[in-house]
């Protein structure tokens, strides 16, 4: 016989589709619910004893915000079994969230609570239930169900905002204070306000990020692939320097000044090289050491050196002023800058022998490697060396001859073009200011 409907209507089971039968509507079971004083005080007292954090919180903590909030989870409850609005029950909570989340309560100490006490609550309704109640304890459950997910969301929404809100104004402050280091203004007040400890010196690295290929991917959009990128880079960044670093940091490259205390000169390698796996791409970077009120010419002077590593086509990785120091000094202007440009003159009718020069020295001399670049064989790189040692008159078999060769790439890449440097430190400043 068929059972006739309800004037609240069917509610469908979920499973039914596997072969579950339909459960008829019924009012939800609310009346255990409904005493909430003694409910609640029951319920603190569960959370005091069994959920360790909540058991290290002072008596009136739990006399006086937990209890309440736990008045206002049981109300809430009740009111969505009973069909009323609660749209205050969780402005409330989200409210009570984001208090604990500024006292840095974890939020699984939350989640924990809040199941533990929808369990408990859920054993009432039970226990006040018989076999004839089946249709609206199935209704109860649901509903049950529902309000959990409200409980979670709320807190959980809390607890982003105010992570939110607290990342914001951390990345503020270390972009103020790396802004003023850099630019050689006095920072122990800013460092003070903004919880940020000044070391006596610090490793500047100047990060060249090439594009990610996802960034060029027509079928993406490049612009949140590289947003993403950096992402990877200042995770992996505070990870290893434990939010020490400090960084002026866009998609393609930037500064960042690490604490001397933070790490030393052979895990900035290692460093480096776990950015270049976060971002997905081999990270081209310069690093030098400097106290700090050196800052500011210490970051001009890394970024110079970036862009020479640059122009020589050097490897992706880590490159160090003292072995670079000679192709640094040939960059600053004057004669013997100027002379050394024009030795690779004769080659500028020859482009594949200028190419494999600057590929040779770039790869610290590898004709192996110059040659799986080029695409050529390696005898055929031999062959372009002893060539361009007749053209201009330096055997690049011969120590000699490779010195002034390197030298003149060096100073003719200069001759040719200004300098372009990524992530500049007076650029990265006025970029900051402006946002």
């Amino acid at each position: 016989m068929e059972q006739a409907s309800s004037p609240v209507g069917r509610i469908r089971h979920p499973l039914a589709g596997t072969g579950y039968a339909e459960t008829a509507a019924a009012a939800p079971i609310s009346d255990p619910l409904r005493d909430v004083r003694t409910l609640s005080t029951a319920l603190v007292a569960h959370f005091a004893e069994h959920v360790a954090r909540c058991g290290t919180l002072p008596g009136d903590a739990l006399r006086g915000e937990v209890t309440t909030v736990t008045r206002t989870c049981l109300e809430l409850a009740a009111g969505v079994l009973e069909g009323r609005d609660v749209s205050a029950k969780i402005e409330r909570l989200q409210r009570a969230g984001a208090d604990w989340a500024r006292e840095g309560i974890p939020i699984g100490t939350i989640h924990r609570a809040v199941h533990d006490g929808f369990a408990l609550g859920f054993d009432l309704i039970v226990d006040a239930t018989g076999p004839e109640d089946y249709a609206r304890l199935a209704v109860t459950a649901r509903r049950l169900f529902e309000v959990l997910a409200m409980v979670d969301s709320a807190f959980a929404v809390a607890y982003v905002r105010e992570h939110r809100a607290v990342v914001a104004e951390h990345h503020t402050a270390v972009h103020t204070v790396a802004s003023a280091l850099l630019a050689g203004h006095p920072t122990s007040t800013m460092a003070r306000a903004g919880g940020i400890e000044i070391d006596e010196s610090y490793y500047i690295l100047a990060l060249s990020i090439p594009q990610h290929p996802g960034e060029s991917d027509p079928r993406v959009d490049g612009e949140v692939v590289a947003r993403r990128k950096l992402r990877r880079v200042q995770s992996e960044l505070a990870r290893r320097c434990e939010g020490r670093a400090l960084s002026l940091l866009s998609a393609d490259g930037g500064t960042v000044l690490i604490p001397a205390t933070a790490a030393d000169t052979t895990e900035i390698d290692d460093m480096v090289a776990g950015l270049s796996t976060a971002a997905q791409v081999s990270i081209t970077a310069t690093v030098i050491h400097a106290e700090t009120h050196r800052i500011p010419d210490a970051a001009e002077q890394a970024h110079e050196l970036l862009d020479m590593v640059h122009r020589l086509e050097c490897a992706p990785g880590l490159h160090r002023f003292d072995a670079l120091a000679m192709e640094y000094q040939l960059t600053r202007p004057g004669p013997g800058r100027e002379y050394l440009g024009t030795l690779l003159d004769p080659l500028d009718e020859y482009p594949e022998l200028l190419e494999t020069l600057r590929r040779h020295i770039g790869n610290d001399l590898s004709r192996r490697h110059t040659a799986r670049l080029l695409g050529v064989h390696t005898n055929t790189v031999d062959n372009r060396l002893k060539r361009i040692g007749q053209l201009t008159g330096f055997d690049p078999a011969q120590p000699s001859g490779l010195w002034y060769l390197r030298s003149a790439l060096v100073a003719r890449s200069y001759r040719k073009a200004e300098r372009v440097r990524i992530g500049r430190p007076e650029s990265m400043v006025a970029s900051s200011a402006v946002k």
